[in-house]
């Protein structure tokens, strides 16, 4: 990554939050450029990090990569979202924070800045490994993930697949990686450019589509949250 290009990331990092429809949607735009090229940046303890610098040998280097021509699934999914839902709110985006005992051991400040106060970034590649999540979860039956603010449930997963086609599938693309029918549509919309968002503003990450289908990757940050 240059200077240039890290700057110019960092910069659109900064406008992110900004709650102006339009620019928001041009920023989305300048990420997948971004992220297509390798020059993406993350978020990670509290600091930015160009991709190439991060030391994940088991994790590809093209992170979102999308195939080739892949496109969303010609099936009712996902449920578009209104640009409104994530109109700047008492807290963000949100009303108010995170919750703060997050399960599976995730960092609060982290998933206070990327679920409020972000809309283009996530957490880095691999960070549910550092998390207690594979440990903690049960793998023999489907498990429901809430979200980090209001403790609505956003997904449910594995559903028509195993617990080792979950984890396989979201090791290969760096976040924890959901198909249509794992989504809790009462709670989750898929803005025009993607992004994936709770109706209540949180921010939880991308649609990138493969030739599966839609591929909702999710900063497990974002749906760490306690049942309410």
């Amino acid at each position: 990554i240059t200077p240039r290009s890290h700057a110019a990331a960092i910069s659109v990092l900064l406008k992110a939050s900004s709650g102006d429809d339009e620019a928001a949607s041009t920023q989305n735009s300048e990420r997948r450029r971004f992220v297509q090229s390798g020059a993406a940046l993350v978020l990670g303890a509290g600091i930015v990090q160009p991709v190439g610098a991060l030391a994940l040998p088991d994790f590809p280097k093209n992170l979102f990569a999308l195939g080739s021509n892949a496109q969303e699934s010609d099936s009712e999914y996902p449920l578009r979202g209104d640009a409104s839902i994530m109109n700047k709110k008492q807290h963000g985006t949100s009303e108010k924070p995170v919750m703060k005992n997050l399960r599976f051991g995730c960092d609060n400040k982290l998933a206070d800045q990327i679920c409020n106060y972000n809309r283009n970034f996530a957490e880095y590649a691999g960070y549910f490994t550092s998390t207690r999540w594979l440990d903690e979860v049960d793998q023999t039956k489907e498990t429901t993930y809430y979200d980090s603010v209001t403790g609505k449930a956003l997904f449910v997963a594995p559903r028509g697949r195993s617990f080792e086609q979950f984890v396989k599938e979201s090791k290969v693309h760096g976040w924890p990686s959901f198909r249509d029918d794992e989504v809790v549509w009462d709670n989750v919309r898929c803005l025009k450019d993607g992004e994936t968002v709770s109706l209540t503003g949180t921010h939880l990450g991308h649609n990138l589509p493969d030739r599966s289908g839609n591929r909702y990757c999710i900063n497990l940050v974002c749906i760490a949250g306690v049942s309410s």
